[in-house]
Parts: structure tokens; C-alpha cells; sequence
């Protein structure tokens, strides 16, 4: 048995899992240098590929695959739960496949294709704006669930989404805050080449200052860090304990995500600062997690059991040839807690 696959060639030859697969399939599009470099490692680790899966009728399999972008992102892993009650409530398998923060889903789903009988691909989270070419080649179903932002050229015909509108609901939450008093609000956003939901809820939270009559201070706004996995935990406490030390005023902080919210609230602890009575506090996912921090968390809940459903009637709808193509805006709603404090 290979104690190898496709993904440890690709990180060895700091290259994507596509770029092995053309190697190995002899494909023109690949340079020379790089080829033999890839097969070289090929033979110098015994790795076999997988060709006997490729040659079984796909429409035989009852799979679907699941991957996730985001491996301690509670949300997400709420999501799987969901997923995979409905999966098999069409008599179907899920194949649970965690992507790292780093890799690229896509890469990883085209391999999957061709070494699995996939009948449809769930991809959790991620960012697709600059894939979009890759996206095209899988020849299976898919679904982008909580993606957020759709990816640009490629027809809405060809793909399927479930979101919620990412950019009108940070608008919410941010409208909320200023309601309460608030006028310099902190925000955790995504990573700066982000294009996804942090950047949709960065946008809402700039027209919500905007139409508040409140003129937006980039010094409020700091940005996950891209050496720390994505919408976790550590990052909201890494990030918000270097804007601390900038000491800049703020009397509110609006994460885009639960998990940077809880992260936030052990900074905000070591430094001897309460929530709310010092600084209020919001997230947006409503995790259950949230609901037990010390203060219990004010957010935007996502309807996520609402979501795993549509996602997988959605998916399954095509699959059958009962369905069309569609992209599902669900409904956000607002969660109040214990950590937000309205001032006078």
C-alpha cells in the first residue's frame, strides 16, 4: 500500500495537485523541467497512481464529497453534521475531505474526481474568484455553501451556491452597534487578498459607517493573519492583541467571524479590558460556542441547519435531472447577548 498520494508530490515539488496530474498523464501544458521533476519524485517514493477508480462508471457511486476550507472554524464543522444527516437521507455516503488553510480546495477536488466515484462535490467555505478555470474542469456537480462572494466568469448555469448576503448583514451588524451608540467600531476582517465573506462583510461595514455619517478610519480595521489558519480562534487573539498595542481608541470591535470573536475576548482579557463594560464585543456565524463564552457573544446567526438542507436538495436536485442550477440567499438574523453596551 502507497504511503504516498498525489497531495505529499505536489507539496514535495511545491507545485498543485493539478500540475502532478498532468505529469503523470503526460499532458503538453506542463513545463519540461517541472515534468521531470514530478516524476522523478514519482520514482524516487514508489507513489502509484490511482488509475482503477478513474475506469469505474462513475453514475455507479453513491458519494458525495465534502471538502472544508477552514479546519477550526466551529461554523463549518456545525455544517458537516448537517451535511451529512441530509447526504444520507438521499441514501448517499459522504467523503469528508479537510482542507488546510493553505492548500487550494480546487486542486484537491479535481484529484478527488478522478481518484474517487464521485457523484457531486459541497465545497465549505473558500474564496473562488481567481479559480474559476480550474472550477470548470471538474466534471461533476458541485455547490459553493457558505462561499460567499460568487466567482466571476462563469455562468450562474454552471454552478450552484448557499449563502447568506454576507454584505447586507455586516451592514446589519455594524448598523446595530452605531444604534447602540457606537461610532468607532474595530474590525477583524479576512486576509487582505481575501475575496470571499470577509470582504463582503468589510463592504457592509463600510456603507454602514458611510450612510451613518461616519467617516471610515483604516486604523479601525485589521486583517486576519495569513500564518495562522483562517477564522480561528488564535488569529482573533493574535490580531486584536497587535492592535491593542497601537492603542488606538475604539469603544466597539465587530469580528466576521464567531471564532475571531472568542479569540478577541481572551485578548481583551489579558490586557484588563471587560465586555462589555470597557468595549463591546459582536461576531457573526453563531456558533454554539458563542452562547457559553463569559460574556455570552451577541451575533449573526447563519440559519445553518436551513443551509445543510438546501444545500444537499439543491445538489441532489441536479444530480437526479430534477433541478436546475441555483443560488440560495438565506436569511441571517440577529442574535442579542451579553456582550454589547449601549451608550449614553
Amino acid at each position: 500500500m502507497n504511503s504516498v498520494n498525489i497531495r505529499d508530490i505536489a507539496r514535495m515539488c511545491g507545485v498543485g495537485v493539478s500540475t502532478v496530474s498532468r505529469a503523470i498523464n503526460n499532458h503538453p501544458d506542463i513545463n519540461p523541467e517541472t515534468k521531470e521533476k514530478i516524476l522523478q519524485c514519482i520514482a524516487d517514493n514508489n507513489y502509484i497512481p490511482n488509475n482503477s477508480a478513474r475506469n469505474l462508471k462513475r453514475q455507479e457511486s453513491r458519494v458525495i464529497a465534502v471538502l472544508i476550507k477552514g479546519l477550526t472554524n466551529t461554523f463549518l464543522i456545525e455544517m458537516i453534521q448537517l451535511l451529512e444527516k441530509e447526504i444520507k437521507r438521499h441514501g448517499y455516503a459522504m467523503a469528508l475531505e479537510r482542507v488546510h488553510f493553505d492548500q487550494d480546495e480546487v486542486d484537491i477536488a479535481l484529484e478527488l474526481v478522478k481518484e474517487k466515484r464521485l457523484r457531486g462535490i459541497i465545497f465549505l467555505g473558500g474564496d473562488f474568484e481567481n479559480r474559476v478555470s480550474k472550477l470548470k474542469e471538474l466534471d461533476v456537480p458541485f455547490i459553493l455553501s457558505t462561499a460567499g462572494s460568487q466567482p466571476e466568469d462563469i455562468s450562474e448555469d454552471e454552478y450552484s451556491s448557499v449563502s447568506v448576503a454576507d454584505m447586507e448583514e455586516g451592514y446589519k451588524m455594524t448598523e446595530y452597534l452605531i444604534k447602540n451608540g457606537h461610532k468607532r467600531i474595530a474590525m477583524i476582517s479576512a486576509k487582505t487578498d481575501d475575496e470571499s465573506i470577509g470582504k463582503l462583510r468589510l463592504r457592509g461595514y463600510k456603507k454602514a459607517l458611510e450612510d451613518n455619517g461616519i467617516t471610515f478610519d483604516p486604523e479601525l480595521v485589521m486583517f486576519m493573519r495569513p500564518d495562522i489558519e483562517d477564522y480561528s480562534m488564535e488569529n482573533g487573539y493574535e490580531v486584536t492583541k497587535q492592535f491593542l498595542a497601537k492603542k488606538v481608541p475604539f469603544t466597539a470591535l465587530f469580528a466576521v467571524s464567531d471564532t475571531l470573536a472568542l479569540g478577541a475576548i481572551r485578548a481583551f482579557y489579558e490586557a484588563g479590558i471587560k465586555v462589555p463594560d470597557d468595549v463591546s464585543l459582536v461576531g457573526f456565524d453563531g456558533v454554539e460556542a458563542g452562547k457559553f463564552s463569559c460574556p455570552a457573544l451577541t451575533t449573526m446567526g447563519q440559519p445553518v441547519k436551513e443551509m445543510a438542507k438546501e444545500t444537499v436538495d439543491i445538489l441532489f436536485g441536479i444530480i437526479d435531472g430534477h433541478g436546475a442550477h441555483k443560488h440560495k440567499i438565506c436569511q441571517a438574523h440577529l442574535v442579542e447577548r451579553e456582550s454589547v453596551r449601549k451608550l449614553n
